[in-house]
C-alpha cells in the first residue's frame, strides 16, 4: 500500500482537476474531496444549503469563502482524512481560503499543490463538450469519450447530462473569477515551496 498524501489540485475549470484528482486519490488511497461535486450534490438535494449555493453557481460565480472554508473544515476532520490525508480537488479558490486552509492543518500541513496548466481555447472546447452522470458523477465528452449507449452513463447506468454550469457565459465567467481570485495562489503556494506545475 502507497503511503497517504495531502495535496490539493489548482488549475481553470475543464483543466482535469477532478480526473486527476481521483487517479492520485487512488494511487495513495486517500479521499477525493471535491467541492464542486459536494456543492452540486446540495443543490440536487435541494437543501437549505444546496439552495444558497445554486445561485451562485448558476451566475458561475465563487461560493462565498466562510461557506466554503466551514463546508472543508467539517469534511477534514473526518477520520478518513486524518490518518492517511486527502486529495482536495477545488479548493483552497482563494488567498484566504489557502490561509484558512493552512491553520487547519497545523501542524502536520500540505505536502504538495499541483498546478494543471492548460489555455483557455482548451478549457473552453472541453466543457462545451463535457458531460455528467447525474448519479455517480462519471465524466464523458461527446467529442472524444462518449457514453457507449447515448445519455447512459457507462458505470451506473444515470443520465448523462450537460451541467447547468458548463454553458459559454457561465464559463467565461468561471475563467475570470479564476484570473482574478485563484490565480494568486500559484505564487501564495510557489512562495512556499509546495508548487509543482504540470
Amino acid at each position: 500500500m502507497n503511503p497517504g498524501a495531502r495535496l490539493l489540485i489548482l488549475g481553470k475549470q475543464g483543466a482535469g482537476k477532478g480526473t486527476q484528482a481521483l487517479r492520485l486519490s487512488r494511487h495513495y488511497v486517500v479521499p477525493h474531496i471535491s467541492t464542486g461535486d459536494t456543492f452540486r450534490q446540495a443543490v440536487r438535494s435541494g437543501s437549505e444549503f444546496g439552495q444558497k449555493a445554486r445561485q451562485y453557481l448558476d451566475a458561475g460565480d465563487l461560493v462565498p469563502d466562510e461557506i466554503v472554508i466551514g463546508m472543508v473544515r467539517e469534511r477534514l476532520t473526518r477520520s478518513d482524512t486524518s490518518h492517511r490525508g486527502f486529495v482536495l480537488d477545488g479548493f483552497p479558490r482563494t488567498v484566504a481560503q489557502a490561509d484558512a486552509l493552512a491553520k487547519m492543518l497545523n501542524p502536520h500541513g500540505l505536502d504538495l499543490a499541483l498546478d494543471l496548466e492548460i489555455d483557455t481555447a482548451s478549457v473552453l472546447t472541453r466543457l462545451a463538450s463535457r458531460r455528467v452522470c447525474v448519479d455517480c458523477g462519471a465524466n464523458y465528452s461527446v467529442i472524444d469519450n462518449p457514453p457507449r449507449v447515448p445519455g447512459l452513463c457507462d458505470v451506473c447506468g444515470g443520465e448523462v447530462v450537460q451541467r447547468d454550469d458548463d454553458t459559454e457565459a457561465a464559463i467565461r465567467r468561471r475563467l475570470e473569477l479564476y484570473e482574478q481570485e485563484t490565480a494568486p495562489l500559484i505564487a501564495w503556494y510557489e512562495e512556499r515551496d509546495l508548487l509543482t506545475r504540470v
